[in-house]
This record gives C-alpha cells, structure tokens and sequence, in this order.
C-alpha cells in the first residue's frame, strides 16, 4: 500500500469516526423537532452537524456523503428562516439521511469505494426528496433565534464557561484492561505493609520484655561474680537495646506514614484506571429513543422514550451486554403494554405513551428502571396461561399471590400473545433478559398495575472488576461467594435438620429447604461440625432453593477479580480468584454452576448427610460408575439401568465435565461417549491412561458408530472395552460391565 492510499485509508477510518458522532447528534435533535419543530438549539445542532458531515465527506471524497448532507443542510437552513416547518414527512425524509451515511460510513466497501455508484444513485434521489420538500411555505413565519445566540444568552446567566475541553483518544479494550489489573495488583501488594508493621510492633513490644529480662539476669547474679567486663558488657546490651527501641519506633512512624501514603496513592491509581473503563450511560442508549419511534409506529402506537441519568457512570463491558436486554424490555413494553391511541385515549389518558428508562447508582450498586404507562399485566391473565400450559394445577395457581405470577413471564416459552408477530409471541424474551442479567451478576424484579403500566428493575454490580462477596471457610481453605448470588447467610441449629425420603432439609417460612454440605460438591473431605450450629448459605431462586453448608463465615469483603489462566479451561463450581489483603489467594465460586452440582446431585440422590450419625457407619460399599454423555436420555437411562441393578452412579455431561469429576471423586468404572463437546471421549480415555492415580481406571467406550475404524481408535487410545449404541442392549451393557468391574456390592 502506498503512502498516499494508507493516508486516504486512515482519512476514511476518521470519516467513520466522525459520521458515527454526527450521525447521534442528528438522531437526537431530529427526535427532539418531531416533538417541537420550533426548537431554535436543536435546528441549529442538527445544521451544524450536517455541515460538519459536508465537509468532512468532501475532504475524503465520498460525494454520496457530499450531497446528502449538503441536502440536509438547505432543509435545516429553511427551517432556521422560517421557510418551512418540519413536518413528520420531513422528518422521516431526514431521518432516511442519517440512515444512509451511517450505512456508507460502517460499510466495509467504503476503502474501495466500490458502492460509490449505488449509493450515488440512492443519495441523488433522497436530495431530490428533501429538496421539494423545502419548498417555502405561504406565509413565512418570523425568523427564529439562532442557538448560537440562545447559547451565549445562558453562558452570560451562568457565569463564564471553562474553554478547556476533553479530548477523545483511541485506546484498545486490552490495553484498558491491562491498566486496570496492574491498577489492582499495586493496591495489591499497597495492603502487604500493613501486615509487616503490625510484625514490626509486635517486635517492639517485644523488646521491653527482653529489657525486663536482662535487668532481671543483672539483678540475679551476685555483685561478686560480675567483673567490670561483665558489667560494661551487660550495661552496652541495655544501651544498645534502648538504641534499637528508638530506631525500631522511628522506622513504624515512617512505615505507617508510607503505608498510609502508598495505599492511598494505589486506591487513587485503582479508582482512576476504574473510571477508565466507565461510560456514560448515554453512551448505550443513544439509539434506543430512535428504536422505540420507529418501532411505534410500524404498531400504530403513540410513544417516546424518556432517558433519565445518561451520564450515570456504567462499566464499559456491564453497558455493552445491557444493549440485548434493555432492547427487549423496550419491545416488550411497546408490544406488550404500550395501548393504540384509541384505546388510551378512551382510558382517560394521552394518546401518546411515555416509556421512561433511568439509570443511577444506588447503595453500592447500579439500578436500571424500565418503566411505562400502558395496560400493565393482568394477574388473572398470568394465572389463566399457567394452568393452561400446566405449570401448576389449578388450586396451587389460585393460591399463587401477584408477585409469585409475575415470576412467570421469565419463564423460556412462557408468552400470554396468541398471534405470533415479528415482535413477539414466541416466547422468547423476558427468559433471555434475566439469563444475560444473571451473567453479570445482577438481578431483574418486575411489578405491574393493571390499567397503569409495568416496570422492570434491574439491579448489577457497578462493575465486573470488583466483587462484593461473602467469605467463608470450607476445608481450611478461603472461598468468596459474590452477595449477588447469595439469598441469605444464617446459622442453623442442628435439632432443625429433618430426614425426608432419605435427604435431610430444614423448614424456612414453610418451604423445605434440602441441605448440601460444600465439602461434597467442592470435593474437601468431610465436614466437622460437632457442637456448633451449623453456618448456613441459602443459594438458589424461590422455587430452587438450597441451604450450603460450610464450616464458618469470615466476613464480607470486597475483592477485585482476577481472572484465571484460560489454559486451565472452565473450573466446575469456580468463576475466577483474588487475592486477600496478605497476599494469599481466595476462589470465587460461580454460584450458578454450583447450583447446577448440586441438582445433580439431588437427582441421583447421591446427597451426603450433612453431619455424621453417631455409632452409624456412612460408607458407601457398592461399586461406582461415572456415565459421561452429552444425551439427557442416553445419560438417564444408563443411570437408571446400573441403579436398579445396584450400582452408584453419577453422570457427567461432557468430556470436560467427567474430566473435572474424575479429579474429584473415586470410580470403579467409566462409560464415556466419543462424539461430546469442549472434550471428546478419545481425550478423555487419553488423559485418563496419562494421570498416574487414574490410569488403571476401567474404561468402556460407547458411541453410535460401528465401524471397525472407530472401534479400533477408541481401543487405541486406552478403552477397555468399545459398545456400539447402535446395537445397544441392556444385557450387552449389564455384562460388559461386570466383566470390568463384578458385581454391585464390593
């Protein structure tokens, strides 16, 4: 590439840049004058911004950006005369123009220029359009205040304006993020003086023990038995110990004072690297007030968004998984909920809908409100679709309160339309929006009045650098459970344990609650809990609820993240680490892959008695099998099958899976799938033959091909035994595995 082609490239990239700031700036005033045609500031940003995308198109010589914004231009300069006012064809007209620029702009074909044409040809006619359209009206209304003069009105009312500006530079996600965890491991290794000063004043208060000890040694030995060496040198030990007293209280004042320096200059470095990574709320929202116009109107709605706290600070990556949800929950309020004019007009209401969307931070945390005033939801129609679709039985639904029904509409498939659109009715939506809203650790509550409207809360961390998390200790080893996640800590005594059909639970506001020790799940030996009430963490949602138990609760903490190697691939139950104020590590778990464990656990019925019984004998004798399948039902009907036969069984749902299972616990036998995701069956037998504790684990291998091929790679690779799923056969399995193992019982 040539100097002058790189230079013209670069010129086009900074054309993108600019076309996607003005392209905003007009979406926003042209939404602005659909309102007020009138507004003199918004007439005069939308021409200056069209003047800008003029010039800027010229320099790089892109003539469709030239003429449609030249077009744009004249429209707007009319409409500052009071030559015409802005109609909503004229807005429509306008608003087609930025559609367009921002299409050449984002085009990949902008380089070549090898759509010049066609996008000549489509602005040649859009200027036509926008050139009739600003034909003068009859009677020329009085020409309006420019917004320069409005503008300089007000900086007189409120004082002189600061002529600094912020200037806006190009920075790589990674690099921001390599800031940021540098940020944290300096606060890190700030907080490793504290603990070395309090050394250090333990040492000191030391030393007058040791001044005590040697006047008590000088004191004990007779005056006769002490030469004058003996002396000097014992009175030059008391002299030197007040000496390192002095120096030893000196040097903890000046360590205290950089401790406290030093902390304080990596909590600012930290905060600032933080605000780095933060955006504007605006800055995700822009096009939704333009989504929600276009979208009213193909509905024959009335609506405008209303955007509260844009410039509220949101973490860069929380604002950009916020685009899916916050732009489902706007389509369903329109859909949903948003009446036709008619009908609001016949409610006692305007014919146009507010939809009201307002971000602000809030007790440690950031609070989104989607909110609008249309039909709201019915909870007798809730309750109808329930027991349609045989979610609960009809006197369990009419028990269910307002609250309890509107947990419904997060269902996947749960939908109350019964037309299917191109909006919605499918019922996909609500489900994705708490999925996505779960990811980041955050929660989404709905309420609704009837004839009034309905509001979405969405409460999420302020950012995903730093976790706000429960510590506790399981097995002698710290684990950090983001409060997020956690329903409520609490202690339990050990008289409220009850055994139901073999599992033990607890009564909580008259729901049973079944107990799970984290030791099982995290694979940390047994739990040792004699005398004490047990420490308790419920996890889970209303209708899935699960009381953890650990040894004890450390406190609540803040910790910043780390991120843990990708070579180490997923870790069952963990989501990242971090570090403690001494430096030594912490895992934080993922409470949702937790919370899967522990139904796997449930549902194979392999839950471990919270506390041992006394006199009682817990070991399990029969022989045990891992069945690894990424099919539910070939997965449940082998469990199933070696169940009834007498076998303990614990299945796995992937290579990766069974992998992470196999490190945790101890098998008799392994019947692992080959075709599976993130890790094969072949993997996994070859890691299995190369682990010195597991390779002389039993291995059978089924899969659905039956060519000798296969067969042969399978055996290749370690198996000890190859059964085609094609000729699948109880007895076939049934004998296969006795061969491997014997019988159930040891």
């Amino acid at each position: 590439m040539t100097a002058a082609s790189f230079s013209q490239s670069s010129m086009r990239d900074l054309f993108g840049i600019e076309a996607d700031s003005q392209t905003q700036a007009l979406t926003v005033g042209l939404l602005a004058l659909e309102q007020d045609p009138a507004r003199a500031d918004q007439l005069e940003a939308c021409m200056r911004a069209a003047h800008s995308l003029k010039g800027a198109a010229r320099i790089v010589e892109i003539h469709p950006g030239v003429t449609i914004a030249h077009a744009m231009e004249d429209l707007f300069v009319a409409a500052q005369t009071g030559r015409v006012i802005l109609d909503q064809s004229q807005i429509d007209l306008l608003l087609q123009g930025v559609d367009l620029i921002t299409t050449i702009a984002k085009s990949p074909e902008l380089e070549s220029g090898s759509q010049d044409a066609t996008w000549q040809a489509q602005a040649d006619i859009l200027a036509a359009q926008l050139s009739q359209s600003a034909v003068p009206i009859a009677q020329p209304r009085p020409t309006m205040p420019r917004a320069a003069e409005v503008v300089a009105e007000t900086a007189v009312a409120d004082g002189p304006r600061s002529e600094a500006t912020d200037r806006a530079l190009r920075v790589s996600a990674e690099n921001l993020n390599r800031l940021l965890d540098l940020a944290g491991e300096s606060l890190i290794e700030s907080r490793r003086l504290r603990p070395f000063g309090q050394s250090l004043v333990r040492l000191k208060r030391l030393q007058p023990e040791a001044a005590t000890s040697i006047d008590a040694l000088r004191a004990a030995l007779p005056v006769q038995l002490l030469d004058e060496r003996a002396q000097q040198a014992l009175a030059e030990v008391q002299q030197r110990m007040m000496i390192c007293r002095t120096h030893l209280s000196e040097g903890l004042e000046e360590l205290d004072a950089s401790e406290h320096s030093a902390t304080t200059l990596a909590h600012r470095l930290y905060d600032q690297a933080l605000m780095v990574r933060m955006r504007p709320f605006a800055d995700g929202v822009t096009a939704f007030p333009r989504i929600v116009r276009d979208l009213a109107r193909s509905l024959g709605k009335q609506a405008r968004l209303t955007i509260v706290g844009d410039r509220t600070q949101v973490d860069r990556d929380i604002l950009e998984r916020l685009d899916a949800p916050l732009g489902h929950l706007l389509r369903n309020a329109l859909d949903h909920g948003v009446e036709t004019p008619e009908e609001r007009i016949a409610a006692g209401k305007t014919a146009e809908s507010t939809i009201r969307l307002e971000a602000f931070h809030h007790a440690g945390s950031l609070q989104i409100i989607v909110s609008d005033d249309g039909r709201g939801v019915a909870p007798e129609r809730i309750r109808q679709a329930v027991i349609a679709r045989g979610l609960a039985r009809d006197e369990m639904a009419a028990k269910l309160t307002d609250s309890e029904l509107l947990e419904f509409l997060f269902l996947p498939g749960f939908t109350m339309k019964e037309d299917l659109t191109e909006i919605s009715g499918r019922g996909v939506g609500l489900d994705v929006v708490q999925d996505m809203i779960r990811q980041v650790g955050g929660l989404v509550r709905v309420t609704s009045r009837p004839g009034e409207g309905t509001t979405f809360k969405l409460e999420l961390p302020l950012t995903l650098s730093v976790v706000r998390a429960l510590l506790v200790e399981i097995g002698g080893e710290p684990y950090a459970f983001p409060f997020a996640h956690v329903v409520r800590a609490t202690k339990l005594a050990k008289d409220q344990v009850r055994l139901l059909e073999g599992r033990q639970h607890f009564e909580l506001d008259g729901q049973q609650v079944g107990l799970v020790t984290a030791h099982q799940i995290l694979g940390c030996g047994e739990p040792d809990h004699e005398g004490e009430d047990l420490a308790l963490i419920l996890l889970g949602s209303r209708d899935n609820l699960y009381g953890l138990v650990v040894d004890r609760f450390l406190g609540g903490r803040e910790f910043i993240v780390q991120p843990l190697d990708p070579r180490l691939g997923k870790i069952k139950d963990i989501s990242a680490a971090a570090l403690m104020e001494d430096g030594s590590p912490v895992l934080i778990v993922d409470v949702e892959d937790m919370i899967r464990s522990m139904e796997k656990l449930s549902s194979s019925d392999r839950l471990a008695k919270v506390r041992r019984e006394v006199g009682s004998d817990n070991v399990d004798r029969r022989k045990r099998i891992l069945v690894v399948d990424d099919s539910f039902t070939v997965r449940e009907l082998q469990r199933k099958l070696l169940e009834h036969h007498g076998y303990v069984v614990e299945v796995a749902v992937d290579g990766m899976d069974g992998w992470n299972a196999l490190r945790n616990g101890n098998f008799d036998l392994i019947v692992s799938d080959i075709d599976m995701p993130r890790m094969d069956g072949i993997e996994l037998v070859g890691r299995i033959r190369h682990d010195p504790r597991l390779k002389s684990l039993p291995v059978m291998v089924l899969s659905y091909q039956d060519r000798e091929e296969d067969r042969q790679r399978g055996l290749e690779a370690g198996a000890d035994y190859y059964l085609t799923k094609g000729s699948f056969q109880s007895d076939a399995l049934l004998e296969a595995v006795v061969d491997l193992i014997g019988e159930a019982a040891a």
